[in-house]
């Protein structure tokens, strides 16, 4: 993955790729991904960090190794701003509000933080979880992501969820009690023995819940999980392509605009934090099995860098060297596929600027294959633009073989 060779140093770096206009030297976006790794139960589907908690979750001493992790990261991020922070896992929503409290003093303490900033937390539909709603938005949570999958209870069994139809709805309720509004539902498709019609009805009862964000993503079966090794019954490739056009006809029609290629948004309500990594902007990760992605100022050279998996490993070592798993420099040549497997996950694309202000390369290194590409019909012809077409959209996996390293 590494290479002692560093990349050109970067062109002066725009803030956001999406509203170049003028040219505005200022520092690439910096967001904080937060990691807690502990749920209720594996869903068989899952092939996240997360540990299914056995007793009570160690609040008091993760939050501790978290600051400790975040105190060994400083120098490689002093003086820059925090864009958004997103607290992932797991089921971050099983702490409570008085341990994330603790953790967001500490990271205000540390870091300069944008004055709007966008602070999400994933949350299941438990009804331990949903009644600290209120409590997270007063310690300054202001976005959720609740991961209902689906509606139907059917589904949602053999996806091995603990939750119900009413779960899901209660939590949905429960954020616009709380003042929660700019809330995302997770939904899945394509799920097991799932027909056209009652993905229909996921959307429809989704659409109901007025969430101001819906993730829509078809399930995949992952190596390592238990789905991998015992394939459910899932539908064909023709009834998931039409069950995802006819969310999209959907959700068009209630005011949702697509924006990624799964997710959907109301006017104002993109998820800052998910577009600065299809920007291909920083991000600093905390947390077990975090990762995040720094560009050197210095140099211009682009480093990713983890930590320790296992909860126990990362408690005991958070703070020293020995809590990286891995820290190594993005070589040039795979710099090209890396930022377009992010920035073409956009509807819109990016300006083609972007590119250079993100990777510290020419325009030139993409060629002959952006050429090609665009022949092919899957991206526009646009000379300002990296931009998808809807083909480019629906098979970007093709799109990005062509911009693989020999």
């Amino acid at each position: 993955m590494g290479s002692s060779k560093a990349s050109p140093a970067p062109a002066p770096i725009i803030g956001n790729c999406q509203q170049v206009k003028t040219v505005n030297i200022e520092p690439i976006p910096l967001a904080l991904y937060v990691h807690i790794p502990w749920c209720a139960r594996k869903c068989p589907y899952c092939d996240f960090n997360s540990h299914e908690a056995r007793g009570t979750v160690p609040e008091r001493a993760y939050v501790d190794a978290l600051l400790a992790d975040l105190e060994q990261d400083l120098p490689r991020v002093w003086g820059r701003r925090i864009d958004s922070v997103f607290f992932g896992g797991g089921t971050p929503s099983l702490f409570s509000g008085e341990a994330l409290e603790r953790l967001l003093s500490g990271l205000r303490a540390r870091l300069p933080l944008r004055p709007d900033l966008e602070i999400t937390l994933e949350a299941n539909p438990g009804t331990v979880e949903r009644s600290r709603f209120a409590e997270f938005r007063e310690i300054g949570i202001n976005r959720l992501s609740i991961g209902a999958q689906s509606f139907r209870d059917e589904q949602l069994r053999s996806l091995g969820r603990i939750h119900g139809r009413r779960d899901a709805i209660a939590a949905a309720e429960a954020a616009h009690e709380a003042g929660l509004d700019n809330f995302n539902l997770d939904l899945m498709f394509g799920l097991p023995r799932q027909s056209i019609e009652q993905a229909r009805a996921d959307i429809a009862d989704a659409l109901a819940l007025e969430p101001a964000h819906l993730s829509h993503y078809q399930l995949t079966i992952e190596p390592n999980t238990a789905f991998h090794r015992a394939p459910p019954p899932l539908p064909d490739d023709e009834t998931t392509d039409a069950i995802q056009r006819q969310a999209q006809d959907e959700l068009a029609r209630s005011g949702f605009e697509r924006y990624e290629v799964s997710a959907y948004a109301r006017e104002g309500r993109r998820c800052r934090h998910n577009v600065n990594y299809w920007e291909f902007g920083d991000y600093l990760g905390i947390g077990a099995g975090a990762h995040g992605k720094l560009t050197d100022p210095a140099t211009g050279q682009i480093h990713r860098l983890w930590k320790l998996k296992h909860p126990r490993d990362y408690v005991k070592r958070a703070g020293a060297p020995a809590s990286i798993g891995g820290d190594g420099p993005i070589r040039a040549a795979d710099l090209p596929v890396e930022f377009l497997m992010n920035a073409l996950r956009l509807v819109e694309g990016v300006p083609a600027t972007c590119f250079g202000e993100r990777t510290g390369l020419p325009l030139a290194a993409l060629e002959p294959a952006l050429s090609e590409a665009r022949a092919q019909g899957w991206l526009e012809d646009d000379s300002d633009r990296l931009r998808p077409t809807a083909r480019g959209l629906q098979f970007l996996n093709h799109v990005l073989q062509a911009f693989m390293p020999d």
